[in-house]
Order: structure tokens, then C-alpha cells, then sequence
């Protein structure tokens, strides 16, 4: 078992930055890729980045430029989010895949127009 615990969520206003952290604990040895979705209201969970043991990364379109994941070691995976504007504005949950997916209880994102 895996345990995702998320930080760094709040409010902030447009055109602002916020830094989430995801920290992982349990059988972390089993996790290939880390990263985050995000669900706004109203919408179905979508995908934000995801970043794997060997560095690579994806981004979702609308993040790219914007958003930075990173990873400090196998267990902790960050995301810098820059120039927020309302539509950010979501539940951001930290994932882990390895031999099946692991999420976080989430963490509330509100950009303030």
C-alpha cells in the first residue's frame, strides 16, 4: 500500500503562484510514475502532469509553460504553478502508479479573479 499525502493548496489571486507537495509513504518502492490531476466543479478529473523515476515528464496542454512538476526523490513530487487565473481553480490530487494507482484525499486549489 502507498499513502499520498498532498500540501501547498490555498487561495490566491490571479496571476499569482502556488507550490503543491505530495509526500509518499508505504511500499514507495513499487512507484514508477508520480503526479497530479486536478477535478473543478462540476467536471470530471483531469490530468495536470505526471513525472516518472527517470525524470521524463508530460504536461497537459494547458498546463505547459506554466505548471512545473518535479520530483525530489522517489517518494516526494512538487508542482510550481505560476500565472494561476480563475479556471485553475480545482481540487488538485496527487496520483502514484506502479503495479496500480494510488491517489491523495486532494487538495483545494481557488484562484480569485
Amino acid at each position: 500500500q502507498v499513502q499520498l499525502v498532498e500540501s501547498g493548496g490555498g487561495l490566491v489571486q490571479a496571476g499569482g503562484s502556488l507550490r503543491l507537495s505530495c509526500v509518499a509513504s508505504g511500499s514507495i518502492f513499487s512507484i514508477n510514475v508520480m503526479g497530479w490531476y486536478r477535478q473543478a466543479p462540476e467536471k470530471q478529473r483531469e490530468l495536470v502532469a505526471t513525472i516518472n523515476s527517470g525524470g521524463y515528464t508530460n504536461y497537459a496542454d494547458s498546463m505547459k509553460g506554466r505548471f512545473t512538476i518535479s520530483r525530489d526523490n522517489r517518494n516526494t513530487v512538487n508542482l510550481q504553478m505560476n500565472s494561476l487565473d480563475a479556471e485553475d481553480t480545482a481540487v488538485y490530487y496527487c496520483a502514484a502508479f506502479g503495479t496500480r494507482a494510488y491517489w491523495g484525499k486532494g487538495t483545494l486549489v481557488t484562484v480569485s479573479s
